[in-house]
């Protein structure tokens, strides 16, 4: 197969942990005799300083003309520390989220074998979870209506929803749950926000169309407590675009560390793939940071193409680096530590 592949190094940490992730799949080509071709273009901070533009024309057409799209990171501490900033890395990718269509966030949640005690976690609270949360990523209070009144001293957000929108991320997490443990939560806050309520008006609509989905529904609330006192009840989650991205980020905690959680944003023409984790800018150009969530990511692109064997191939190397011992300073607990460039290298040459 031939793949023509947007990358998307960003900033901070990412332009490292996508040089690895490259070098994986680049030995999984090789192997299974494909050809990839990369095609890198500009975004978030370091488009800002090229071209003034978070997410400029050039990348998205790179972007809308590839097969998948292999991004890194966004952000720099120079504009989370200026309110006043006008242009934000961070508009970049709801920019590129939106012209892409890339409305589905898939964030798998599991754990590996050999880290399981490493969790903040109790091992029999944790161990054996693996659960997928499905966030609606181009609608709700991000990209609502917003300002300011009364001489600045009052600001709002709005939570907006289209039925249309809540319909399709349903029926990906349905279509999910079918070929899972056919289990789907549908998390909202019905009791106080009317968005919400169209949220489970539409699911409970369409529950008929998947008579083998045992569904319910749950409050967001209960589920923050919930996954971490019993993570394994759960299947496939679909949410709203705030409620995911805070849910998300609490679930990493199960796997021991945001540096191993990969995902995906499905569109309906291209989908993206990237790690959970941020830019991490303390750690940007010292060759530390945890590539693997990266290479778990492209594991996930090949298996979206039916490339399941290839995938395969990522996730055991992936784990067998684990279990050796072949990772980065913050896995390492005073073993040796491995830089980030150094675990590139051993999985490439281990696939």
């Amino acid at each position: 197969m031939k793949l023509n592949i947007a990358l998307l190094a960003g900033d901070g940490i990412g332009p490292e942990v996508i040089d690895q992730a490259v070098k994986v799949s680049d030995a999984v080509a090789k192997k299974f005799n494909h050809e990839i071709n990369w095609t890198p273009a500009l975004t978030g901070a370091a488009a800002i300083d090229a071209v003034g533009e978070p997410y400029p024309d050039e990348t998205h057409e790179v972007c809308a003309k590839a097969d998948a799209v292999l991004f890194g990171a966004i952000g720099h501490p120079r504009f989370d520390n200026d309110p006043s900033a006008k242009v934000r890395p961070e508009q970049g990718l709801l920019k590129m989220r939106q012209k892409l269509g890339l409305f589905a966030n898939v964030r798998p949640t599991f754990t590996f074998p050999s880290l399981v005690d490493k969790s903040p976690l109790k091992r029999e609270r944790i161990e054996g979870t693996d659960l997928i949360i499905l966030r609606e990523l181009t609608g709700g209070v991000y990209f609502g209506e917003r300002g300011r009144k009364d001489n600045g001293n009052t600001a709002f957000d709005t939570m907006t929803y289209q039925r249309f929108e809540i319909e399709r991320l349903a029926r990906k997490g349905f279509e999910m749950a079918l070929k899972r443990g056919k289990k789907l939560c549908c998390v909202d806050k019905a009791n106080v926000l009317e968005a919400s309520r169209l949220w489970r008006e539409t699911v409970q609509a369409m529950e008929k169309e998947y008579p083998d989905v045992e569904v319910s529904y749950e409050f967001v609330d209960a589920v923050a407590m919930r996954l971490i006192q019993w993570p394994k009840g759960y299947d496939v989650i679909i949410t709203a675009n705030l409620f995911g991205d805070i849910l998300t980020d609490e679930a990493s905690v199960i796997s021991g560390s945001m540096g191993l959680m990969p995902s995906s944003s499905l569109g309906s023409d291209v989908s993206l793939y990237e790690p959970i984790h941020g830019s991490y800018p303390q750690a940007a150009g010292k060759d530390i940071a945890n590539p693997l969530a990266t290479v778990l990511s492209a594991a996930m692109l090949f298996e979206d193409f039916n490339l399941k064997e290839e995938a395969e191939a990522i996730r055991a190397v992936v784990n067998k680096s684990l279990a050796e011992g072949v990772v980065t300073e913050d896995l390492s607990e005073g073993s040796k530590a491995y830089k980030t460039s150094e675990v590139g290298d051993w999985l490439a040459v281990n696939i």
